[in-house]
Order: structure tokens, then C-alpha cells, then sequence
């Protein structure tokens, strides 16, 4: 990886816990899940053995896309409290020892966000030359779009330098720890290697990238998503892989990373949740041993909200759905792996990880390593 990095920093032996705000605690004040209910159970996250939340976006917002379309950069949704709110929340996470990353939508904003009249030249245009989406090229080659948001285009300095301070309001304003990036494959890299330059000037940030291409490793993200072990996990469960066939994901992975480069590995996030299943529904009985994996294999470990509560359904992504917490009875094996991934150096992630050497045990159903 082409960032210096410490071997005492903390992302080394740290569990990433992904908060879906308006489902994840009510304070009770309004009737939804806010910012002074996350505040409530920061306490619980420590003693679970969280190093860093992330926080699904809670910026102004329609809400038409459940907050990854934003209207104002520089505000917090009151549904979800206030500025002083989200301050409290990184100011008693960073006492507690937790860093806290912000979901950051670079990609396109809300339809109704100032800059589609103010700076109408920051958008993509469509074949009329109206801002009316957002549109890109898809896998199979063909024109897609996205309708309820609207694509921004970096083409413009001037677009790179607002994205950039507003992001920056928030390191400086909230003293926040880094960022999850959405859909970072679809900026270009060599933005998000500009704002990662300009704000690490003013404190060194951890950068999260929902994505999976290796040239994103290179200058610009500490980590990006593990989607190719993610779908491995589930077919090993369904029968249509063997167990022993994840080695060869490991030892010779599909895309080849930069040394150093950092994987985000789970068995479920807000997309796995919402659009494909709960971990009953995917995993079965053996949702357990995949949750281990996540935590002894190189790479940091991401717990989904209420993974740890036994949240046997689907999370609705676009409507107010409360997680459960009374069955909490797996809350002690996440609490345990966290302790054997903060004790274990042989479990440490990034430049100083051990070579992973896959046993063949000569059994199928046997993954060892």
C-alpha cells in the first residue's frame, strides 16, 4: 500500500460495527432511532469489543433513498437530531476508545440539494442536456440510471474542491475518524486520492471504500469490501461450493491487492441484509462458523446492526424497521472473537499479517488454515 501506516495503529486488531440509524435506538424523543439512542448503547457496542462505528448517512435528506441521497452536506437530518447531538455521539465514542466513520455519498446528491440550481454545471446531463439522474455504464455495457438522485461530474475543479470542504467540515467540525465511501468505484480515483491528501493535512483519516478494485488500494482507501468471500460464505452454506474451496480465495484471490491492502470481511451488511437475506435465511446453521472466519482471516471484521441480537429479518431499507434486542445470546461470541483479534498477534491486519498457509485436510467440508 502506497499510505504509511504505523504498526501500532488501531485499525490493526479492530471490529468495525455498522449503525443503520433510524432502525438501530430510539431515544424516545422521537419516535425513531437518533442519534441520543446510538449515544444510549455506546456502552453495550464497547463492551462487545467495537473499535469503530459507522453510521449510515444522516445528513438532510428526501430520505427517498434512505439518506444516500443528500440535500445539504453540511447538516443533520432532524430526524435524527441536531449538530450538538452528532458531537456528543463522536465526543463519547472517542472517550470510550471507538472511532467513528461517516457514510460519505460523493457519487450523486438529492435531486433537491442547492447545488442543482446554484451550480447546475456540477451534473451530468442527459441526452436533452438536463439534470435528470444519474447515469452510468453498467457491467453488460449498457446505459444505466438512476432516477431519484442526482449524478455529479468531476470533470469539474470546482465541484472536487466543494466535495472536498464539505467533507472537511466535518473533520474539523465533529473531529470524525474517516469515511465509508459509497460506490467509490464510480469517482475517479484520483479524486479520492485528492481529498484523502488535502484533509490528511489536518489529522490521518481511515478510508473505507465500498468497493473492490485494487487500483482504489493503491493511494487512496486503507480498505475496501471482501464482496468476493461475502458470496463465497453464502454459497458454502447453500451447497454450491465446498467449504474447502475458500482457500483458494485467500491464497489466490480473483483480483491481486496491493501488500498491505486491507479487507473488509462479513457475513452481512445493509445490502446482503435488506436485498438478500437475514443470516437465518443465508446461513443457516453455520452462520457461527462463517462469523469466525471473519474474524481470524486478514482484514478487519464488520458486524452488521443486530447481527449480534439474533436479527432474524430483513432490515426494510427505505422504512423505519426497529432491531430487536431482546436475544442477545450471540453477543457473547462476538465479544470473545473481538478479544481474540485484539490479544492475538497472529490475527493483526495489514503490513504486519502473518502468510495464511491452507491446509488440505482432503475433506470437502473442511476449511483449515
Amino acid at each position: 500500500m502506497a499510505m504509511t501506516k504505523h504498526d501500532e495503529s488501531w485499525w490493526k486488531t479492530a471490529t468495525i460495527y455498522q449503525i443503520y440509524p433510524k432502525s438501530f435506538c430510539d431515544s424516545g424523543s422521537k419516535g425513531t432511532g437518533d442519534i441520543k439512542g446510538i449515544i444510549s448503547k455506546l456502552d453495550y457496542l464497547k463492551h462487545l469489543g467495537v473499535d469503530a462505528i459507522w453510521l449510515t448517512p444522516v445528513y438532510q435528506s428526501p430520505m427517498i433513498d434512505n439518506g444516500y441521497d443528500i440535500s445539504d452536506y453540511y447538516s443533520i437530518n432532524p430526524e435524527f437530531g441536531t449538530m450538538e447531538d452528532f458531537r456528543a455521539l463522536v465526543d463519547e465514542a472517542h472517550r470510550l476508545g471507538m472511532k467513528v466513520l461517516l457514510d460519505w455519498v460523493a457519487n450523486h446528491s438529492a435531486l433537491d440539494n442547492a447545488w442543482v440550481d446554484s451550480h447546475p454545471e456540477w451534473y451530468q446531463k442527459d441526452h436533452e442536456g438536463k439534470i435528470s439522474g444519474y447515469l452510468y455504464v453498467g457491467d453488460d455495457g449498457k446505459e444505466e440510471s438512476w432516477s431519484d438522485v442526482a449524478g455529479l461530474d468531476y470533470r469539474s475543479p470546482a465541484l472536487r474542491s466543494a466535495m472536498i470542504e464539505a467533507m472537511g467540515f466535518w473533520v474539523r467540525e465533529a473531529h470524525i475518524d474517516g469515511f465509508r465511501c459509497d460506490v467509490a468505484m464510480r469517482v475517479p480515483e484520483d479524486f479520492w486520492f485528492e481529498a484523502r491528501t488535502q484533509l490528511g493535512r489536518e489529522r490521518e483519516l481511515f478510508w473505507l471504500a465500498e468497493a473492490d478494485e485494487p487500483k482504489l488500494m493503491q493511494r487512496a482507501f486503507d480498505m475496501g469490501y471482501d464482496w468476493e468471500l461475502g458470496n463465497a460464505f453464502v454459497a458454502v452454506a447453500r451447497g454450491k461450493r465446498t467449504a474447502a474451496s475458500l482457500g483458494d480465495l485467500i491464497t489466490h484471490p480473483p483480483k491481486a491487492y496491493p501488500a498491505g491492502a486491507l479487507r473488509m470481511r462479513f457475513v452481512s451488511n445493509h445490502d446482503f441484509n435488506s436485498w438478500h437475506g437475514s443470516d437465518v435465511e443465508l446461513y443457516g446453521p453455520f452462520v457461527d462458523a462463517l462469523t469466525v472466519l471473519t474474524f481470524t482471516l486478514p482484514g478487519m471484521p464488520l458486524i452488521y446492526s443486530g447481527q449480534e441480537a439474533v436479527n432474524t429479518h430483513r432490515l426494510e431499507f427505505f422504512e423505519r424497521d426497529p432491531i430487536r434486542f431482546k436475544d442477545r445470546s450471540r453477543a457473547p461470541l462476538y465479544a470473545k472473537l473481538s478479544a481474540l483479534k485484539h490479544d492475538h498477534p497472529a490475527l493483526a491486519a495489514g503490513l504486519a499479517e502473518g502468510a495464511i498457509e491452507v491446509i488440505d485436510t482432503h475433506n470437502p467440508v473442511l476449511f483449515a488454515f
